[in-house]
This record gives structure tokens, sequence and C-alpha cells, in this order.
């Protein structure tokens, strides 16, 4: 009898645990917390005006997502070459030029180097531009046969013939559907897109990719406060930025930084740490993106810290399983972007990336944007599926799952055209 005893009393108690950790997915579940709020700062003097905003509160955020969540990238890194790779004056059915550049990197006896297609529409003057990563390849946005398909280390998909970490033919165009270039090009905006693998692989392995350019000494990996994978994909937009820079016929002051799902939070850091981009677009960002950490609905932080530890600096861990001690939220990631326009998007199904969670975000980060006048999401209740939300803060939560679908981009080019073009 004692030993039933025991072995009921050890098996509540790990059920206990086990159910503590159990993902929550019902409103009803999300505990008591209270958000930081994005107007005071951490030794409590209230933010009252844009100079104090940038003066003390901003740069203290900064500093804090820098080294406790991002990571910093540990030294300078400026592009060594720059080669146009290939070039055409009529593709898309003539409505637009394409090329593809080829950035070039080195240090440390070691090199790096990334592709960006661009597609550009045939209008007069500099054109504004959306920048965004793909998953799986240049070649997977279109079934243009003259993309060039990169040799970069991939993860194995099958289905798209992706073997032996290896990009192929086979999934040419594959990604068409959430890429609907020609609608860009006809509302007046080009693309720019590059494969993030190349920038760094996206497995827990520092020894590829960026990070060994500025390892220093016998460096094997990220000391506990540098960059993670999101943050060197951040520093390959940036990088993206500096050719802008001196492309005559891209508008480098109208540059919108898009990404979905951990794309998402990269183009959401890369906006909030690099001030050049005219815009964020974040879609279906979640945990370490738009979402809020502290209602721990859907993926939480000890759950993304355990599944893809590389993403953020190992600082970060210190707040799995206890995000009440953090003194930031992702509203005030998203408020380190104002006053430049923001928009934050969710889906009805995608319940791990917590749709309400990255509403109230966009909701919370506005009073930072309201301090330059500028109109946000004032509204503390969720609009209606496929009803958007359009001012300098944007949001909506459309049907459907996981996914950048085209009515995500529908809204997307809608709301650029009034707030970037």
């Amino acid at each position: 009898m004692n030993k039933l005893i025991l072995f009921l009393f050890f098996f509540s108690l790990i059920s206990g645990v086990s159910a503590q950790f159990q993902p929550i997915e019902k409103e009803s579940e999300v505990p008591e917390y209270k958000l930081p709020d994005a107007l005071k700062t951490f030794n409590g003097k209230k933010i009252k005006n844009t100079k104090k905003w940038e003066s003390k509160r901003r740069p203290e955020l900064l500093n804090f997502f820098t080294q406790n969540m991002y990571g910093e990238v540990p030294g300078t890194l400026d592009i060594s070459s720059v080669e146009l790779v290939e070039k055409s004056t009529t593709t898309l059915n003539g409505k637009a030029e394409r090329k593809q550049v080829d950035l070039s990197f080195k240090n440390n006896g070691k090199s790096l180097h990334f592709t960006i297609l661009i597609y550009l529409p045939f209008t007069e003057g500099k054109k504004p531009v959306f920048l965004g990563y793909n998953f799986s390849g240049n070649h997977t946005i279109t079934d243009d046969v003259n993309v060039i398909i990169s040799e970069a280390w991939a993860p194995d998909y099958p289905a798209l013939g992706i073997i032996n970490n290896q990009l192929t033919e086979q999934s040419r165009g594959a990604r068409a559907d959430s890429w609907p270039v020609e609608k860009m090009i006809d509302a007046g905006f080009g693309l720019a897109t590059i494969y993030y693998g190349e920038i760094d692989p996206d497995t827990d392995d520092f020894s590829d990719g960026v990070h060994p350019l500025l390892y220093v000494d016998d460096q094997q990996q990220p000391a506990e406060n540098e960059w993670g994978a999101i943050s060197a994909w951040a520093w390959g937009l940036s990088r993206a930025m500096d050719y802008f820079e001196t492309d005559d016929n891209i508008d480098e002051t109208k540059v919108i930084v898009f990404g979905h799902s951990r794309l998402g939070k990269t183009a959401l850091w890369a906006g909030a740490s690099d001030q050049r981009f005219a815009a964020v677009i974040s879609n279906n960002s979640g945990c370490g993106g738009a979402a809020l950490s502290k209602r721990r609905f859907g993926e939480t932080i000890w759950r993304i810290n355990r599944s893809f530890p590389y993403w953020f600096c190992k600082n970060f861990k210190n707040y799995s399983k206890n995000e009440e001690k953090l003194p930031v939220d992702q509203h005030e990631l998203i408020a380190l972007i104002a006053p430049r326009p923001v928009y934050v998007a969710s889906a009805e199904e995608d319940l791990w990336a917590d749709p309400k969670g990255e509403f109230l975000s966009a909701y919370f980060a506005t009073p930072v944007y309201k301090l330059y006048g500028k109109d946000g999401i004032d509204q503390d209740e969720m609009p209606e599926v496929n009803h958007p939300i359009q001012n300098t803060v944007a949001y909506h939560i459309r049907t459907g799952g996981h996914a950048i679908t085209t009515y995500d981009w529908e809204q997307y080019i809608k709301w650029a055209t009034t707030f970037v073009k």
C-alpha cells in the first residue's frame, strides 16, 4: 500500500509539472501578467515627448533587446565586392527588369557571399522596393528559368526536390503563390529577395554562415550576448540596404523590409536596429517576433529556446519559464520602429503564433507612435477576420493558417502605397 501511495504521489507530481508546461491555446488559461509601459524608463521616468524617447527610452530598450534577446553583432563587416551576375531588361511579360547581384564579404581568412534577386518596374525615377528573405532559394519564388539556383546548404525537403541538402530545379516556382511579383510590379514596387540560408544556415551550428568571419582568436561560437541566427539574418538585410544605397534604380529611402514566421521576427529586428528601412511588415511572426511573451500563449520563450536555441543570443535563456522577470515585451520592439510604418499580421488558425498577442503588441506600441502624431491601433478588441486596420501601425487577421498568402500581399501593397510610396 505504501508503494502504491508513493507511486500515485510521484505520478501526480510529474503530471502536474507536465501540465504546467503544456501549450496554452485558450484565452481562459492565459496567466495574469503586467506589461511594461513603453513610455516609462527602466528607472520609472515617464517619457512625454519624442526628444526624450529618442535620447533616453529608445536607446535603453534597443540595448536590452540587443544584449539579452537577439544578440550583438561583434564587429563591422563591409561589402568586399559587388558583382552583377545576370540582368534582363524584359521579364514578367515585359513589365519589369530583372537583375541578380552578388555581394561578397571577407574577413579572418574566410569568405561569404549571397545573391539578391531583384525585379524592378519600368517606371520613372528610383523605385520603392519590398525586401524579404525566402526559405528555399530565389528560384522558388518564380518560374523564371533565368533565376540562379543557390548552391548553399538547405534543409532536406523531398516534396520540393531538396535532397542531400541541395536545392534543385524541381522546386523552381514552388513558392510563387507566396510571392505575387507581378502584383507588386503593377503597383509600382520592386521586389528584392535573398535565400536566407546563404547568410546563415538554419541549423544549430555556428561554424558556418557569417558568424566565423567575426570570431576572435580561437572562438568557436558567439558569446552570451552575441548574435544568434535572427541577428545574423538581420545583418544580411542591412548589407542589402548598403547595396541599395549605391543602386541608381532603387529608392533607398523607400525600402520595406518584410518577413514571414522566423523571418518575420528577423524583419522586426532589422527594422528596429537599422532605421534606414522605411517600413516593416511582420507576417505570423509569433514568439520572439510580434507576439507578447508574457501571455505565454502558444509558443513560449522556453519552447522556442528549446527547439531553436541558436536563433537568439544565449542570454535569452535567462527568461525561459521566467517571463515575469523580463523587463520588456514585444510591443516595445515594435515601438522601436516608430515613427516609421509597421504592419503586423496574423492568421486565424495560427494559434502557435498567438494572433491576439500579436495584435496587442501593435496596440500597446501605438502610444509611442502617437508621440510623433501618427495613428495606430486605438481599439483594444481585435478586428473581425479579414477586416484590416490600416494606419501607420496596421494590423489584420485573416482566415487560414501559418502562411503568406495573396490576401496578405494585397493588404501590404495597398498599405505601402498609402504610407510609403
